[in-house]
């Protein structure tokens, strides 16, 4: 294998699990102030209004994700389980 291949494998490698660790750290990539709403089958990020009172109400209803929660898509529908995936895609149960 030339040197230029492996440093691209390796390269690719790297960016995939540096990317994989800063989304697993920021929420999806959400910044303060933002929400992911899921609707009809989709996802979207939307800016939630400022103030006290807004933040009351959404935290009266809201319940904190436990650790090791896997979010994914199955013909439209969100679905959440338990455990967690490896690096190549494959879930295993804690």
């Amino acid at each position: 294998m030339s040197r230029m291949l492996k440093t691209t494998i390796i390269a690719a490698l790297f960016g995939t699990a540096v990317s994989m660790a800063a989304s697993a750290q920021g929420g999806f990539g959400m910044a303060p102030g933002m929400a992911m709403v899921y609707s009809s089958g989709q996802t979207s990020m939307v800016a939630v209004a400022a103030g006290e009172a807004n933040h009351k109400a959404m935290m009266r209803r809201a319940t904190k994700v436990p650790q090791n929660t896997v979010f994914f898509m199955s013909d439209g529908q969100l679905y959440m389980a338990h455990g967690r995936l490896d690096p190549t895609g494959n879930f295993y149960i804690n």
